[in-house]
């Protein structure tokens, strides 16, 4: 292993490692916030004292959300908004600028599945649904973000992929294609700005006991084709949404200071 004997000119480690695991101060835009991994996560940080901006297409999941973080004594604020749609995630950037001044953490959550079907019966109002949600979302989220970030001179992105970021899924051709995009845009921004102060990381859950996968069990009947892995998780049950939050809140955090353009599987060993 190559070791520099003197540290490049870029952007300094942070000074302390005592309180690597607290977010007190940071100001975090969730989308997705309304349910699973997004709520679950904005819970989890704001006990954390993480400042929350959450962005949710429900407007009432999302105001349910907001309800859990002030209950808690965390503090937040709700935007409603459609991730595929520039103007709206432009809006909720501005939201967060105006209201707490910085985005120190956007985590780019928000993602759809498809129906189990076919290549070839996926119709083009489908896949352009899927892309519209889950890779131009991830784009438009990482853009805007980005262009604060580069005037802070710091910051952190991170983006939820899928374990169909690293592998193919049967009769999900474009989830597959929207997640390995998500983590092609994950790498290249890193190469990016990676000396500017920012870092861009991706998480890739497996199977995760949300309302989104909820209804996967009936489409896959429908779909006649059950993956030999579905019935049996390798680690023997799906994960709770909680314990893909620890893994944000970590990410988000300044322990994870040396990490970018890293695609971190979380998947209960589904891929082995």
């Amino acid at each position: 292993m190559f070791v520099a004997e003197e540290t490049p000119q870029t952007h300094a480690a942070p000074s302390s490692r005592k309180n690597d695991a607290t977010l007190e101060g940071k100001v975090i835009t969730i989308t997705g916030a309304g349910s699973g991994i997004g709520r679950a996560s904005a819970v989890l940080m704001a006990s954390r004292k993480a400042k929350l901006v959450l962005v949710d297409f429900n407007t009432a999941t999302g105001e349910e959300t907001l309800e859990l973080v002030r209950k808690n004594g965390g503090e937040a604020v709700f935007v409603q908004a459609d991730v595929s749609r520039s103007e709206d995630v432009q809006n909720y950037i501005q939201k967060a600028i105006e209201t707490y001044g910085k985005i120190d953490v956007a985590f780019n959550n928000a993602g759809i599945l498809q129906k189990f079907q076919p290549f070839h019966e996926i119709s083009e109002e489908e896949f352009s649904r899927v892309i519209g949600v889950n890779l131009k979302g991830i784009f438009f989220g990482m853009k805007y973000a980005l262009q604060v970030m580069e005037k802070q001179g710091y910051g952190h992105i991170i983006n939820t992929a899928s374990t169909t970021a690293i592998r193919a899924e049967h009769s999900l051709a474009a989830y597959t294609a929207s997640k390995h995009g998500v983590a092609g845009l994950t790498k290249a921004a890193a190469i990016e700005y990676v000396r500017k102060g920012i870092r861009i990381n991706a998480i890739c859950p497996g199977g995760v006991a949300t309302t989104l996968t909820a209804a996967v069990p009936q489409s896959l009947q429908e779909s006649g084709y059950v993956p030999e892995e579905f019935p049996n998780m390798r680690i023997g049950r799906y994960a709770e949404p909680e314990e893909l939050a620890e893994l944000v809140a970590f990410m988000a955090s300044d322990g994870s200071s040396y990490m970018t353009g890293s695609i971190i599987v979380a998947d209960g060993g589904l891929t082995l």
